[in-house]
């Protein structure tokens, strides 16, 4: 997070509030980054509103730029101007569509954490970030090259956040139910399994002074445990990550990121392993 030099904040012309923005000004403040505002529209000039912002925070003592843009559809255009302007960071504000719609179309945000190569904030509430609860949502179970650079940079970018709010850091993670017909005798008892996902979170610990009671290691689905904890916490910005689960081709988001979206009573920031981003890269260069 402190390595980020540019946030690309989407803006939302028609809502005098905006809490994407907000999140931007308190990460900027910290990480001395630059923004950039975008105005998605083909239709209407924005090009006042954003001239009045941008001279707002210019005041404020801001390196700020800002554009109005359309390619195709709302996430394409955001990630081609992510890619343009070379920005480390998306932060967009995220209002839940309708079951219906979420049934005949995929929403636009979804689409935005599937392809977007840099790490995108869904900025869901107005809720003080200083002195609150970040949540580090990992799968220690899959520990595969891929998942452990994953999950290394969910908790050091939870880490970040906290140190930036003066917040505590909490890690959560779910392991499956116990099955007496498993293989491996670990995985036939809750005890041995909860203790298993703990040796895994070790290394972490050590390196971000974690406490046990700052590790959540519970039974049961990842989508339903994950918004329960953080409920339960009162976290503020719950950290998940998402890697390709039909391989690079696809680039297609787990469904647990999909679903916590949503459930989730937080602010959500999605990151992907470095293998998935190059491909996506590759993928906005070729278009």
């Amino acid at each position: 997070m402190q390595a980020i030099r540019s946030i690309l904040v989407v803006m939302e012309p028609d809502q005098p509030e905006s809490l994407a923005l907000r999140r931007a000004k308190l990460i900027a403040r910290v990480t001395q980054s630059h923004l950039h505002l975008l105005a998605c529209d083909k239709k209407h000039d924005h090009s006042a509103y954003l001239d009045e912002i941008s001279a707002g925070l210019q005041e404020e003592g801001y390196s700020v730029s800002s554009q109005q843009a359309w390619h195709e559809s709302l996430h394409e255009t955001i990630i081609t101007v992510q890619q343009a302007e070379g920005c480390g960071l998306v932060i967009k504000h995220h209002r839940p569509d309708s079951p219906l719609k979420k049934a005949l179309l995929t929403p636009d945000d979804w689409k935005l954490l599937r392809y977007c190569p840099s790490p995108v904030l869904m900025v869901k509430t107005d809720r003080l970030w200083s002195g609150g609860t970040i949540l580090a949502a990992v799968d220690v179970g899959n520990s595969d090259s891929e998942h452990r650079s994953l999950h290394a940079a969910i908790i050091s970018h939870a880490y970040d956040i906290a140190s930036l709010a003066k917040a505590q850091l909490h890690v959560v993670s779910a392991h499956p139910s116990p099955m007496l017909s498993a293989a491996d005798p670990v995985f036939q008892r809750k005890e041995t399994i909860e203790a298993r996902y703990r040796e895994q979170c070790k290394s972490f610990q050590a390196e971000y002074g974690f406490s046990d009671e700052q590790l959540h290691i519970e039974e049961g689905p990842a989508d339903v445990l994950i918004p329960y904890v953080a409920g339960k916490l009162g976290a503020v910005v719950t950290v998940i990550g998402t890697v390709a689960r039909t391989g690079l081709s696809g680039v297609l988001m787990g469904n647990t990121a999909e679903v916590v979206l949503d459930t989730l009573e937080s602010d959500v920031l999605v990151l992907k392993p470095d293998e998935v981003i190059d491909h996506l890269e590759k993928l906005v260069a070729l278009r």
